[in-house]
């Protein structure tokens, strides 16, 4: 017989072609292959446990085999809202509950809404930042009109700088869509003072005729609507003729509708000419476009007003920073946010319309609403999908913003991390810093690493791809440390290489390395094959890194137990190495018998310790080992070569002669550590 101390070190050392040999077994390849192909078709927990090899494969994988007669039970265990401390799972001692309900999405997963928390308080920041940045340009704008006006010396020269056009162009409301540019450049070189210029011979000479025309449409509305009242009156007569009244008023309303819009078109134009007379009033410019020497193109007290115009110009821009009209768009848009079902009711909805819009800096008036809807449909994964071809970063970020499929219904928010992952990795970096700490320091240090952690959540949300992911050395450190991974000795471009990696391909870069945690770090985000967020599709009840845990931890645990069939001790020192990185405290190892099983057994503790009172026993815990040495894979290499050495030596009797009692161990045995260890373990996981 080979002893168990050659049999786990040759296993622990070679331990990818260990399961690599597992894994071509043909009763476990046929179990793999079944699962893979069919989990996709499970859609309730009802269809997972109805299949019974599904059942038993999933069940296997978390080594919860013996459970899995507890149909009712296991239920509630995935019902169970992994978020909801007070949540059945969660109230569960015994880890492997979790880590069963984690690698399903049956329940309490991401939820669709048209905007997560996160989203919300992002799109908030950039409308307030949009806001004061289109503040701060006008701002600008004036700062350069003022700086560069008095260096031009010719009306084309004006008109040349886009800058400055716009400028002018705004501030006396002209439409360059509608005005030619040699129109405005003799408009420029025009002397309103006198009658034979082109503003007074062209432009001016039209405001008789339109004045006329608006006095006889204005009294034309007026007679409309003398009409209309008196038609409305004889209505209420006695014998009076309805029907034809009803047509004689929608006659009138036809006509007042006219004289109204011509009221609208001809106060513009008139509106347009005193523009453009003022803005020939407002330059120096000869009538050959030149100055004339010694002469600015404007004076000091028109460069004033064309200032004045050009702020009264952008008044609404001003009046949306304001801080009453931010904090009234912001409350009506945190209100309307929330009942938002779909595309269509977005657009329908201004308090959300016209907040989006505004801030990613696009006018709500100038642009489609169908087009909006197609941006919101767009998939962001695919670069020939509609958004990408507008050319126009803008309408990407809106996009991002929101939740929408290709049919404009809700879908769950596009994030690096699922909200489990996130939560499970401050998770692991409290329990990674705080095992470093002395009891003197624990209390500071978890402190600051709650905030660590918060400071974690909110970078996450802001992580777009890998590069973004990189370039924030303090989140991947943050992560490297919760792996139980020393960052100082891990390059951004050994990180690069890893998350180029394709995780589906055994011989990528990730998956040939000989410390799978790295692996399963580019396995918790969601990044597609170019290394930008997308929404990686389901399989059935599970997404892609829940089925790659799956089917890694159904290797992991037909590895020991293969290795338990020949030696107990090989799979007692296997479970452990496992198990190492994710104690945290003498009670974990005391509430599970395996892992205490291997404790007393490392260092020669009698059986009957499990009989004493279980704060005793986490004191022998303290004395004989460092919880924070398990996070070390070279110190857990060490303790269990000691253990397998003792193993041989205590169990050289009974390897080989049938099945080890130590079996039970993983079986759900009473043996080992008591009852009432269990029940005391209980009493002290639900302190507060």
């Amino acid at each position: 017989m080979v002893s168990t101390y050659f049999s786990y070190n040759y296993i622990s050392r070679h331990l990818k072609q260990s399961l690599t040999r597992v894994e071509q077994q043909t009763d476990v390849a046929r179990e793999a292959a079944y699962y893979k192909a069919n989990i996709g078709k499970v859609k309730t927990i009802d269809d997972l446990m109805n299949d019974y090899r599904l059942y038993h494969y999933a069940m296997k994988a978390y080594g919860l085999e013996d459970m899995a007669y507890a149909k009712a039970f296991m239920k509630k265990v995935l019902e169970s809202d992994l978020s909801d401390a007070k949540s059945f799972v969660n109230k569960l001692v015994d880890k492997r509950y979790r880590e069963f309900a984690a690698a399903f999405s049956f329940t309490g997963g991401t939820k669709p809404v048209a905007q997560s928390e996160d989203q919300i308080d992002e799109m908030i920041g950039l409308y307030t930042a949009t806001k004061k940045s289109q503040v701060d340009a006008l701002a600008d704008d004036t700062k350069y009109y003022n700086a560069q006006i008095g260096s031009i010396s010719s009306a084309d020269q004006l008109l040349n700088n886009d800058r400055l056009r716009n400028y002018v162009y705004s501030a006396f409301g002209i439409d360059q869509n509608k005005w030619p540019r040699d129109t405005i450049s003799q408009v420029l070189r025009s002397d309103p003072s006198d009658p034979n210029s082109y503003v007074n011979t062209t432009l001016a000479s039209q405001l008789t005729g339109l004045n006329a025309q608006l006095a006889q449409a204005k009294s034309d509305v007026s007679a409309t609507n003398t009409k209309i009242a008196d038609y409305t009156a004889q209505l209420l007569q006695p014998g009076a003729d309805v029907n034809q009244l009803k047509v004689q008023i929608l006659v009138e309303k036809y006509h007042l509708e006219s004289y109204t819009k011509s009221v609208a078109s001809l106060s513009d134009q008139i509106a347009t000419i005193g523009d453009l007379v003022d803005l020939a009033g407002a330059f120096e410019f000869s009538p050959d476009g030149s100055l004339p020497p010694g002469v600015s193109a404007q004076t000091a007290a028109n460069v004033t007003l064309t200032a004045k115009r050009f702020d009264d110009s952008k008044s609404a821009v001003y009046a949306a920073a304001s801080p009453l009209n931010e904090v009234l768009a912001i409350r009506q848009f945190r209100n309307a946010i929330l009942n938002i079902k779909s595309v269509q009711a977005l657009v329908s909805t201004p308090a959300v319309y016209d907040f989006a819009l505004g801030a990613v800096g696009l006018d709500p008036q100038a642009v489609s609403p169908d087009t909006v809807k197609a941006v919101l449909e767009s998939n962001l994964s695919n670069p020939k999908s509609f958004v990408y071809t507008l050319k126009d970063n803008r309408y990407v970020e809106l996009a991002r913003a929101f939740n929408f499929d290709a049919k404009g219904n809700l879908t769950t928010p596009l994030v690096a991390q699922d909200p489990a992952k996130v939560l499970q990795i401050a998770k692991n970096y409290v329990i990674a810093v705080l095992k470093e700490a002395s009891p003197e320091q624990q209390k500071a240090v978890r402190e600051q690493a709650q905030k660590d952690a918060t400071s974690y959540k909110e970078a996450i949300a802001g992580i777009d791809s890998v590069s973004d992911l990189l370039a924030n050395r303090k989140t991947v450190d943050f992560i490297l440390v919760a792996k139980g991974l020393d960052p100082k000795k891990v390059s951004t471009d050994y990180l690069n290489k890893i998350f180029a990696s394709d995780l589906n391909n055994p011989k990528s870069f990730a998956n040939t390395e000989s410390d799978p945690r790295f692996a399963e770090i580019v396995e918790s985000f969601n990044f597609d094959s170019k290394g930008n967020v997308a929404r990686l599709a389901m399989i059935g009840p599970q997404k892609q890194h829940q089925l790659r845990d799956t089917q890694a931890n159904y290797l992991q645990q037909s590895l020991e137990q293969q290795q338990g069939n020949t030696n107990p001790g090989v799979r007692l020192a296997l479970y452990f190495q496992r198990k190492a990185g994710e104690i945290t405290s003498a009670y974990d190892i005391l509430a599970d018998k395996a892992l205490s099983e291997v404790f007393r057994t490392t260092f020669n503790l009698p059986d009957s310790m499990a009989a004493m009172p279980i704060d005793q026993q986490a004191k022998f815990v303290d004395k004989f080992m460092k919880i924070k040495d398990l996070s070390d894979p070279a110190k857990v290499e060490k303790l269990l070569g000691r253990f397998s050495a003792i193993y041989d030596v205590k169990n050289s009797q009974s390897i080989g002669q049938g099945q080890s009692p130590l079996l039970s161990l993983f079986q759900g045995s009473s043996s080992g550590v008591s009852e009432s260890t269990f029940l005391a373990i209980a009493k002290l996981r639900s302190r507060p």
